[in-house]
């Protein structure tokens, strides 16, 4: 019975011993961590988003903008090669002085080329030829969905 209280029973006396822990003397870094992820969060947040536009100051109003009402002439080929205009049968030479019409004028009406699917590639050569050498840009193919089933 010779042990006293004190010597069994450590109370408070924590570090004291030999076979006691040390007291920590790292610092708790989680509440740095949490901290520097909300103000990251809040930079990311508050930075603008990046455009890709540039900003350039016109002198004036800009003009209107003019919506032309286009006209369209049809151009149809058969499977022999006759050429109709506008459902009016014509020659070559009279396409060229049309198409030559079209092409002179200031807006250019739309020609839309509706060839038949069994026309010789040949025939429709010649008629781009002609639409070439006439000027007319607004020349075009339309209907093409017909060739699907050709090839």
């Amino acid at each position: 019975m010779g042990r006293s209280v004190s010597s069994s029973f450590r109370f408070g006396a924590v570090g004291r011993g030999s076979t006691d822990v040390p007291p920590m003397s790292e610092m708790n870094t989680t509440p740095l961590i949490d901290v520097m992820l909300v103000l990251l969060i809040m930079f990311i947040i508050t930075v603008p988003t990046q455009t890709h536009q540039v900003e350039l100051a016109l002198a004036g109003k800009p003009p209107p903008i003019e919506l032309p009402i286009r006209l369209k002439n049809e151009l149809a080929m058969d499977r022999g090669g006759a050429l109709a205009w506008n459902g009016q049968s014509v020659s070559d030479g009279q396409l060229t002085a049309l198409l030559s019409e079209v092409a002179s004028r200031d807006k250019q009406p739309e020609v839309h080329f509706r060839p038949d699917a069994a026309a010789l590639y040949a025939r429709v050569d010649e008629v781009l030829a002609i639409a070439a050498r006439s000027g007319a840009t607004g020349f075009g193919f339309v209907g093409n969905e017909k060739y699907h089933q050709v090839f």
